[in-house]
């Protein structure tokens, strides 16, 4: 698949920095190239012996994620939840009940819309506020938002308190994916990013799971414990983000180097005065070097210059996402109800999918470093490409138990393909591909881009699934693989691998213009850079 030019080599120097008092540092250049270097080769088990903290808390931090994951998959899997049916939506007219396609799109986008806004204002509020105060700030915010979920007494209600509650939910996956890129090594750093996605399997799982469980009971509260659920989140994890050490990243960028240091001591094991002083060195050289670009720290500046393409790749590989159709997957007990499932099967083949989206997960930790970004991305939107064309050929039959049992195995091997590859994969290229100062603006953009697509996925599939409206049932197939095999041909010319790349050696990179299937076989020389870092200004650090 990937078709390599010869090996070059390129190397970049700083234009210009800043005036100023420089900090003081027994650090040169060829040091912190040297210790690049050594990150660069450092193994899956040095890491974790020399970074068991930042493994640690970057797990911790990303746990919030599990509840973005856990009301999204309430909510899709209510809409074939017969005691929810029965409160929210309209009768059929033979004892059963439904949401109509209409509020299930109103309901699922409201979401979607409330995640928008609070993106744009997480952007904002990590660079000026850092990634701590913001975490516990949303989280705060989401536990009063509950109460509206909890006591909604109308479908208007409801769709009220889900837009409300995407405000935080948005920050959480952007926060939590950028903070692991920044706490973490290169060898670390795919691990880390994808487990946000792995969260996110764990709370649709935990969720399904709970309304499995109350299937059968027909009071209220079959539908309102759910909801109330997630304020068992909120304590011990606002304790814990107080408890976590800011990332040094953001510090640097702020220019408070002292508490950069400290950040790194915290990180680490056992560390070094001199590693910490190499590690600060590189920071505030790719700061500075990015600074000299004339780079500035806000949504605009995302757009331009070298940084279009990065924002580019970022919000496309997001996008792609819901570009798949994986709204099938996603509201996966109703579109086996309307393919010919009970509902006790639907909930249970819900279940399996999401058990096989969490192991996926697990294995995709052992394909991601080995064999990058890019082969797992272009290779997963290939099968994803073959497994939509079989729901859509499966529906032409008429839809008897066989068909409907073979059409309910679909969604679990799409899953299974997603979890390994295009689905954990975007996180570690939307935390890796912006530049170190524009990182929280461009992965805030990159989840807008997919909420934006999301939501046109969502009205689209429901309309598409939905008994009282195109009633498609298998064939919608056949339109998402359309997609799919668009996504394919974008992810080919246009993704870059990513696998073993310090931050200074991307920014070379895409100043250079390497065409993105030459990225993995262009060597860097970053010695220029951080030469010229070594001595940087350390007020315009910030």
């Amino acid at each position: 698949m990937e078709s390599l030019k010869d090996e070059k080599t390129i190397s970049k120097s700083v234009g210009r920095h800043d005036g100023g008092n420089h900090f003081s540092t027994s650090i040169d250049g060829v040091e912190i190239h040297a210790s690049t270097e050594r990150e660069q080769k450092m193994t899956l088990l040095e890491g974790l012996k020399l970074y068991p903290k930042a493994v640690w808390w970057s797990v911790f931090i990303s746990t919030a994620v599990i509840m973005e994951g856990y009301d999204i998959g309430l909510l899709g899997s209510f809409y074939g939840f017969p005691a929810f049916q029965k409160k929210f939506g309209e009768s059929l007219g033979n004892g059963k009940y439904n949401i109509s396609a209409p509020w299930q799109s109103g309901l699922t986008q409201a979401m979607h819309v409330g995640q928008i806004f609070g993106l744009m204002i997480n952007g904002w509020a990590m660079d000026r506020f850092g990634f701590k105060k913001t975490q516990i700030a949303a989280l705060f915010v989401m536990s009063g938002f509950v109460f509206i979920q909890f006591f909604a007494k109308s479908i208007e209600m409801l769709l009220v308190g889900e837009l409300l509650i995407g405000f935080p939910l948005g920050i959480f996956l952007t926060l939590t994916t950028v903070y692991a890129a920044e706490v973490c090594p290169v060898v670390l750093r795919p691990y880390l990013t994808t487990y946000v996605n792995l969260c996110w399997s764990i709370g649709k799982y935990i969720s399904t799971g709970i309304l499995r469980g109350f299937l059968h009971n027909t009071s209220q509260w079959s539908w309102r414990i759910p909801f109330a659920i997630q304020w068992v989140w909120v304590p011990w994890l606002v304790i814990g983000t107080l408890l976590a050490p800011e990332s040094p990243w953001w510090f640097v960028r702020q220019g408070r180097l002292d508490d950069a240091r400290k950040s790194l001591r915290r990180l680490r094991s056992n560390p070094l005065d001199h590693e910490i002083e190499a590690d600060i060195s590189m920071m505030v050289a790719t700061n500075a070097h990015e600074k000299s670009l004339d780079e500035g720290m806000t949504y605009l500046d995302c757009f331009k210059g070298i940084n279009l393409r990065r924002t580019e790749i970022a919000c496309t590989a997001w996008s792609i996402q819901p570009m798949l159709g994986f709204a099938l997957a996603g509201q996966a007990t109703y579109f086996l109800e309307q393919a010919g499932l009970s509902s006790d099967h639907a909930f249970d083949m819900s279940l399996g999918s999401l058990s096989i989206g969490f192991v996926g997960g697990l294995v995709a930790w052992l394909f991601v470093n080995r064999f990058g970004r890019r082969p797992l991305y272009t290779y997963g939107l290939a099968g994803i490409f073959v497994i939509q064309m079989a729901i859509g050929f499966l529906a032409i039959p008429n839809q008897s138990g066989g068909t409907a049992w073979a059409t309910g195995v679909m969604p679990l091997i799409f899953t299974a393909i997603y979890a390994v590859s295009v689905g954990p994969v975007c996180y570690a290229i939307v935390a890796e591909v912006p530049s170190t100062r524009l990182r929280s603006k461009t992965a805030a953009l990159a989840r807008n881009a997919y909420n934006i697509f999301s939501i046109v996925n969502n009205i689209i599939t429901n309309y598409q699934i939905n008994a009282t409206a195109w009633n498609w049932k298998g064939y919608t197939g056949f339109f998402w693989a359309g997609f799919c095999g668009l996504c394919w041909v974008w992810s080919y010319y246009r993704l870059p691998e990513l696998k073993d790349r310090t931050f200074a050696e991307l920014d070379i990179l895409f100043e250079s213009k390497i065409p993105a299937r030459q990225f993995k076989a262009t060597k860097v020389d970053d010695t220029a850079i951080l030469s010229e870092g070594a001595c940087g200004d350390e007020e315009s650090a910030a």
